[in-house]
């Protein structure tokens, strides 16, 4: 289906700012960052997860881990999506017990792809905490999950589409409201 753009919500200059902002949020509310990890829920949310960690070792000399997370499995729609879908890898290196985990996506939504990560994620190790960090929160939740950092609160109407482009992937940091376009 076409679409058409309605709005640059977000450009590089913005999104970097937010990192920012959120990444001295992080570094504020967690004191013993040596217990740290980042997990990024594939497919974006691993290069902001990326991002973070950066910036943190550029801010307070401390190396924080980076895994990715595929969901996949646990999402509860997956027998609507498996023809549609393949199953990518979970890339942990480290555990996740006992850690404080700061998960990271894109755009927070209905909270079921965050539900279907925290499932996820326990199955992995008991973590001390969980963190929700999203770039873009567009509301419309349909479980009871909220973000701790949040780059942008986006309303939205259902219909429109909140896409993030990052330039590890499409060349260029940007945020974009769509909508179906109008067939003639």
């Amino acid at each position: 289906m076409e679409e058409k753009i309605k709005a640059r919500v977000m450009d590089s200059r913005k999104i970097k700012r937010a990192i920012q902002r959120m990444t001295t949020e992080i570094i504020e509310r967690n004191r013993n960052l040596t217990n740290l990890v980042v997990i990024g829920i594939r497919t974006r949310g691993i290069y902001l997860g990326k991002r973070i960690s950066k910036l943190i070792k550029e801010l307070e000399n401390t190396d924080i881990p980076v895994g990715v997370l595929d969901i996949t499995l646990y999402r509860d729609d997956f027998s609507e999506l498996e023809a549609q879908h393949m199953v990518k890898k979970t890339e942990i290196d480290f555990s996740v017990g006992d850690k404080d985990v700061l998960l990271v996506d894109d755009v927070l939504f209905t909270g079921r792809t965050i539900r279907a990560a925290m499932d996820s994620l326990i199955d992995l190790g008991r973590p001390s905490s969980i963190q929700l960090l999203v770039l873009i929160d567009r509301g419309h939740r349909e479980l009871p999950i909220r973000a701790d950092y949040v780059g942008k609160v986006l309303p939205t109407s259902k219909r429109e589409m909140v896409h993030v482009q990052l330039k590890e992937i499409d060349k260029s940091d940007e945020v974009l409201i769509t909508e179906p376009a109008e067939i003639k």
